[in-house]
């Protein structure tokens, strides 16, 4: 998927769970980001910030191979 601001995403669980990016830092991922959309914000080679806007958090660095469209 060609991922570019703007775009509403979500988080694709099994793409995520096992990842570098999981194994580095907390596995417990909010159920939000699976579940809700998010807006990306700005995209830096691989990774695309993403703003989840339905509850207040900070915005999260996710790679875009980890995002599918929430249209």
């Amino acid at each position: 998927m060609a991922v570019k601001k703007g775009d509403l995403v979500r988080a694709v669980r099994e793409k995520l769970e096992n990842s570098l990016e999981s194994q580095a830092s907390d596995t417990r991922f909010p159920s939000y980001i699976f579940e809700t959309k998010g807006e990306v914000l700005d995209i830096k080679g691989d990774y695309a910030l993403v703003v989840f806007g339905q509850v207040p958090t900070p915005n999260i660095w996710l790679r875009v191979d980890q995002l599918e469209s929430a249209q």
